[in-house]
């Protein structure tokens, strides 16, 4: 193959003078164009210069770096990077809310450290948390990267830009006396036994829901982990779907452990077949309807002068829609109103939402309908997530004197500092600690 040479191309401007274009081969042998000049001489010298950095690798076609961040993010960053469709959902949302306002029209080669330190200023200032402003930041910031490597633009606008920082809060865990009364309070035998094999293998809600019959061998009791669900919005779903079953848990490989006898023989209770979920969504009972106790309005007052000047007692439908009153009275009076409607035909009811389901249990529902209203009643005095019985596995088996590499092993951890966080994190842990120091320190006194 013959290298062609780059050259200039004299043309002929609407002044009537003598222009002269740079052309050059790109990496690809495609003939580029490295500017228009007023003189051959200096056309030359770009044609060579843009061949020179195109023998060290480092240029394409200018034009790349001149495009919006808009256009560069959504058709050609976002759409070929390989990532998890769960990933893919965060990176979409979080680049609509926070990076396309701020730098979807700038061109990328125009995107300064300043510009970035102008928008960390403007979110922290419109009361976005650290915790966002970090991740926009992040990712922001891998978007640059690629674009530095693929030679969109030589200038890396986050290198050096601070954001606040996100503070670490102290990790509470639930000990085994408040388990045991949240546990009571769930609803039912199927909660129960969720939320009691979540805390005895530390699994990941994704973990946990996707557990079937033949991941756990009834002899031995070992529960081997391959798998994790993860639910997505449909549109980033390959097939429409709601669910999506990836093959490695989310450390990326399997891992073995055993089970307790009593946990195991719950678990193998439930008579499944081979490749049957442990734990399955089943489908929302239709509630009893509310009984409602209809407002009297002459004992509720009057509602506060809405735009018009004007107020209305409470506990009538002039209060609900002109006065826009939403206290508990008027939203009763207005539900009566409603339910009227509907039990004499004037009104359709509407049709109840169907979940999007395959089986497995939807994180949100668990946490609204069963999780909530069990924490609400067992009163605990501590907020607890369902992914702290996880926490509370690692603390526990610590505490009990477990040996930390096994601990790192069963919960699937990627470095043992991050399993080391579960040391000494029960109420009691420094219990020991004190009573020998107190041991030396009363000494003199004996």
């Amino acid at each position: 193959m013959i290298d062609r040479l780059g050259y200039s191309r004299k043309r002929v401007g609407r002044d009537g003078k003598p222009r002269y274009t740079a052309y050059y081969m790109d990496l690809k042998g495609m003939e580029k164009s490295a500017g228009t000049f007023s003189s051959k001489k200096e056309a030359d010298r770009a044609w060579r210069d843009a061949e020179s950095l195109v023998a060290q690798g480092r240029v394409g076609d200018p034009r790349r770096g001149r495009q919006t961040f808009e256009r560069y993010v959504l058709d050609t960053w976002l759409p070929n990077h390989e990532i998890e469709a769960t990933t893919r959902q965060s990176y979409t949302y979080t680049i609509h809310r926070h990076l396309i306002p701020e730098f979807g029209a700038m061109r990328m080669i125009d995107i300064l450290p300043e510009h970035v330190r102008a928008w960390v200023a403007s979110m922290k200032k419109n009361g976005a948390s650290p915790a966002t402003i970090k991740y926009a930041k992040v990712l922001l910031s891998a978007i640059f990267t690629t674009a530095l490597n693929d030679q969109v633009t030589y200038l890396h606008p986050c290198r050096g830009v601070k954001t606040p920082t996100v503070p670490r809060k102290p990790r509470t865990i639930i000990t085994p006396e408040q388990f045991d009364v949240l546990y009571q309070a769930l609803p039912d035998a199927d909660s129960q036994l969720l939320v009691e094999t979540a805390i005895e293998t530390g699994l990941r809600w994704g973990e946990l829901t996707e557990l079937r019959v033949k991941d756990l061998a009834p002899r031995s009791r070992i529960l081997t982990v391959s798998r994790a669900v993860v639910e997505v919005n449909p549109k980033f779903h390959p097939d429409g779907e709601r669910f999506i079953v990836k093959e490695y848990p989310k450390d990326g490989e399997f891992r073995r452990f055993k089970l307790t006898a009593q946990i195991a023989a719950k678990i193998e209770a439930e008579k499944l077949g081979s490749n049957d979920l442990f734990f399955v969504w089943r489908h929302e009972p239709k509630g009893k309807p509310k009984l409602r106790l209809a407002p009297d309005p002459l004992e509720l007052g009057l509602t506060e002068p809405n735009e018009k000047g004007r107020s209305y007692r409470h506990g009538t439908l002039s209060a609900y829609t002109a006065g826009k009153c939403r206290c508990e009275h008027c939203r009763t009076a207005f539900a009566i109103y409603r339910a009227g409607r509907r039990s004499s035909g004037k009104d359709s009811p509407r049709e109840p939402r169907q979940r999007e389901t395959d089986g497995h249990i939807p994180a949100d529902w668990f946490r609204r309908q069963v999780w909530k209203p069990a924490l609400k009643e067992a009163d605990l005095g501590i907020h607890v997530r369902i992914h702290d019985m996880r926490h509370a596995h690692a603390s526990w088996l610590l505490a009990g004197g477990a040996d930390l590499q096994v601990v790192k092993e069963r919960l699937g951890h990627a470095s043992i500092a991050t399993t080391e966080k579960y040391l000494h994190t029960l109420d009691n842990a420094d219990e020991t600690a004190l009573d020998a120091f107190s041991k030396i320190r009363n000494r003199s006194a004996r």
